[in-house]
Parts: C-alpha cells; structure tokens; sequence
C-alpha cells in the first residue's frame, strides 16, 4: 500500500493547492491513504469545522495537529468527536481527543497513525518518547504494526531521537512543525524518516506567512499578528511511502509548485 502524508497546511493558499492537486497524485501514484497536519490550516491558526471538511473533501483521510490545534477551540472541541481529527496524544490528562487513530483499509490491512508533540519550545505534554513506547507496546499487541508517527516538534534533534528508539518497530515517522523541509529523506530498518516535511502553502514568504510582521521582529524585536497573504506563490509538499509487510520498502517526497513544476525526490535506503 502507499501511503501519502503532507506537511503543515497553512492556511487558504495550501488549502487551495491541495484541492486543485490531491486528487490526480492520488490517482497518479496509486496513494491508498493520505495524512496531513492541519494545526495551521485556518488562516494560520488553528482549524475550523469549515476548513477541515474542505480538506477530507479534497482527499485527505486522517488530520493531525500541534501546538496550535486548539486555536479554535469551540471548533476543535467539536472536530475532535470525529475519527478523522487528531491532536498529539501526549497532552496531559483532561484534554479532549486522542492522537491516534486506527483505520481499516479497502485491503482488509489496519493502519495506526500516531500524533506526538515535542518537548522543546512546546506547550506542556507528557514525555513524548515515554509515551510512544507505551502506545506502540500497546499497538503491538493487538497486532497492529502499520504505524505512521506525526512527530510535531521544533528540534529536529528530538525527530531523530524517535527514529533512533523506534526504527523496525513502526512504518513511519514523519516530522512536522517547523515549515521548513529538510533533506534527510531515509529508509533505516524498515521504518520511513524525515524530520520535517515542509509546509504546504506559500513559498514566497516567512514560514508561509506574510514576511512585514516577521521582518519588523527581526530587526526591531517588536512583533505583531502574523497573517497569511491571500495571493502568493504556493507549494505543496508529501511524502509518499510504500509499505509491504508492515515494512517501508520505498519512499518519495513530491514538491509540487503552483506553477506546475515539481521536485521528486527519493529516500536513501541505509543498509
């Protein structure tokens, strides 16, 4: 099976991309399942009822979140009774939800997607690596070992802490949060790594926003709201992974610009 996961949705602009684009690479790279982060998803902020049945309309199964999936709260309180919406499963005791999903799919073959968030620069949580061990034990034992790790985390040296305690043990872990891809795109033991994905939504800009508030910060230390331009040049970013056995035997990562360009780029296999 092949299993797609995008990076941080941001806003209208990669909502958009998606709509105009999910469809036909699922179509084109026989994608049986596809996971994204949409913590940012609604103007930057959060994810409304609106926006999130825009994106399960346009092709995504499984929305996971972050640091800012409770931006809206009235709509996330509500979102979080679906099967189909995620927040990291480590915040503490007493939050609404859960972060991890398990999916039959068309083939009869069980899928988990687990939703993590880091530590540094983080909102309070329960210790990520403690409480994967834990969730994975747990997954195991059911027999379920088609697992797909949304890490959402702002150091990657976290990222790789994960892969390094749970390589072979699960399908994939993908990083998310920073909005900036990296180029470590490996296949370790069976198990697909990335650290972060990359936004998908305007290239153009600062981490998919508008650059004025972020630049007058930088140089001044005062900020501002930071806000999503309406128009601007957009990307759309996924990784593709193809497991067979409950192992990742193969993986790709599309970059696919507004302008009908795209990147792929395949996953270097360690031996």
């Amino acid at each position: 099976m092949y299993i797609g996961f995008i990076g941080d949705i941001v806003g209208r602009p990669g909502r958009k991309i998606i709509k105009e684009n999910l469809k036909n690479l699922k179509d084109e790279f026989n994608i049986d399942f596809v996971i994204a982060n949409g913590e940012n998803a609604s103007h930057g902020f959060g994810l409304t009822i609106k926006n999130c049945d825009e994106l399960l309309k346009s092709g995504i199964d499984i929305i996971t979140g972050g640091n800012h999936s409770f931006d809206k709260r009235a709509d996330m309180e509500a979102l979080l009774k679906s099967p189909n919406v995620l927040r990291p499963d480590n915040y503490p005791q007493g939050v609404s939800g859960t972060g991890l999903a398990i999916k039959e799919l068309i083939n009869g073959e069980k899928i988990a997607v687990l939703n993590l968030m880091g530590i540094y620069g983080m909102p309070t949580t329960e210790n990520p690596f403690n409480w994967a061990t834990k969730r994975i034990e747990e997954l195991h034992a059911q027999n379920i070992k088609n697992i797909i790790i949304d890490f959402h985390a702002e150091a990657t040296s976290e990222k790789r802490v994960m892969m390094m305690m749970f390589k072979s043990q699960v399908s994939a872990i993908f990083g998310t949060h920073t909005h900036v891809g990296t180029d470590d795109l490996t296949i370790c033991e069976d198990t697909a790594y990335l650290s972060d994905i990359g936004l998908t939504g305007c290239r153009d800009n600062v981490i998919g926003m508008d650059s004025h508030v972020p630049i007058k910060k930088a140089t001044t230390g005062l900020g501002g709201h930071f806000d999503v331009p309406n128009n601007c040049k957009s990307i759309l970013q996924m990784v593709v992974t193809q497991i067979e056995n409950e192992k990742a035997i193969d993986a790709f990562k599309i970059k696919l610009y507004d302008d009908g360009q795209r990147v792929i780029t395949k996953a270097f296999c360690e031996k």
